[in-house]
């Protein structure tokens, strides 16, 4: 285990049981808000650099690794956001950046123009952009929902390399391991969510800075999506990861961390 990892922990905050692992411990505290079927310690390789310098804070969404889950919670983005915020506030976090991933990243955008919360930043990873007459997100519902089954009954690396074939065999690991733990109304709520609610009204409501991160080769955010984000927002800063696929750190993790630049210091 990393001694970037200082310790996984709970918190009981906006009504439910919130897990986190918590890395680094010093400098500015930024909160990590994983995609859709991302428990917290699949997110640890980059939590570890990112601890090298930040106080960071990787969260398990509801539904998904060690926090609540089960069939009487809201899977919602809203109610999800609002989790993020009742999150910083239990640990009294001073203005935390937030840094999110595809359905974290919309997480991490619905918190920042709720007013209800404080934060210094936000770095926004390929959010899908889909929504009510937009172009659907171009990974469908089967991918998630066949390997979570499979996760239920038992996979390993080798069957899970069937649905991530570029991983390395500890990321495979660390998928096939825990998987399991992604409740799957959760996951088909927000999937379905992707495209029943339009972010890009969130856009001009930005007001902390932003950055705005597109895989090259993740087909979910295009140009033209950036020159709409762009005419919403000018201010918003847009870096691409030329040869990443929608899983960026996955994909090219030097290129992730040369696209975030110092963004996250300033």
């Amino acid at each position: 285990m990393s001694s970037a990892l200082l310790y996984g922990a709970h918190v009981f905050a906006n009504g439910i049981r919130q897990h986190y692992l918590r890395y680094g411990g010093k400098g500015r505290p930024i909160i990590l808000i994983p995609g859709i079927t991302s428990p917290a310690i699949t997110w640890g390789f980059v939590a570890e650099r990112l601890g090298e310098q930040y106080d960071v804070y990787v969260l398990d969404v509801r539904g998904r690794g060690l926090s609540s889950t089960g069939p009487n919670l809201d899977y919602g983005l809203d109610a999800m956001a609002a989790d993020v915020t009742a999150f910083a506030q239990a640990l009294r976090l001073a203005a935390p950046a937030l840094l999110g991933h595809s359905m974290g990243a919309r997480i991490a955008m619905r918190a920042a123009t709720s007013g209800s919360g404080d934060f210094s930043r936000l770095v926004l990873i390929d959010p899908p952009v889909s929504g009510p007459g937009r172009r659907p997100y171009p990974s469908k519902l089967p991918w998630y929902v066949d390997s979570i089954r499979l996760a239920l009954a038992g996979i390993d690396a080798e069957g899970m390399k069937a649905f991530c074939p570029t991983w390395t065999e500890g990321q495979l690991r660390l998928r096939a391991e825990w998987l399991h733990t992604c409740f799957e109304p959760a996951i088909v709520t927000a999937f379905e969510d992707f495209h029943k609610d339009d972010i890009f009204p969130d856009f001009p409501k930005l007001t902390q800075p932003s950055m705005l991160m597109v895989a090259g080769r993740g087909g979910v955010i295009e140009p033209v999506d950036e020159d709409e984000i762009r005419a919403l927002n000018p201010a918003i800063e847009i870096t691409r990861v030329a040869n990443a696929g929608h899983m960026i750190p996955w994909d090219d993790f030097d290129g992730f961390f040369e696209a975030l630049g110092d963004f996250l210091s300033r």
